[in-house]
């Protein structure tokens, strides 16, 4: 199924943040004190180049288009990552292994809820984009 053309940029950025995800998976398993260092600064310039407005556009658009009673675990999920991802920030900037591991993993599930479960409802509230008058014919 294509993305609606409104949640096409996030889904490239999504793209991104499960490099960057492995990536630091990867450098916390590593035992190695330079690359979980370096890691974690990559981790850190995504988060404040990237991630942080990707998560407020998030939350400042397309949360808020669903307010449904059902809904609401998805709009809280959404939340709670977002707020952890930005907790682990902390331990990041410790160079700390655990904490970019945990951001690793965390990343990684939260862009595949996004894609499979957030998305996919999201698509129900937004405007269809219109039929190629060629594909119908």
């Amino acid at each position: 199924m294509k993305r609606n053309p409104i949640l096409q940029p996030l889904s490239r950025e999504h793209h991104g943040a499960l490099t960057l995800a492995k990536a630091c998976e990867r450098a916390a398993l590593s035992g190695d004190a330079e690359q979980v260092k370096l890691t974690c600064q990559r981790a850190i310039r995504a988060f404040a180049d990237e991630l942080e407005a990707h998560f407020q556009l998030e939350e400042q658009t397309l949360l808020p288009l669903l307010t449904r009673p059902e809904t609401q675990p998805l709009v809280q999920r959404t939340l709670d990552d977002h707020r952890q991802l930005r907790a682990l920030q902390a331990g990041l900037r410790l160079a700390d292994s655990a904490a970019l591991d945990s951001f690793g993993k965390l990343m990684a599930a939260h862009v595949r809820f996004e894609e499979r479960e957030l998305f996919a409802t999201l698509e129900t509230f937004l405007p269809q984009p219109e039929i190629n008058s060629l594909e119908t014919r």
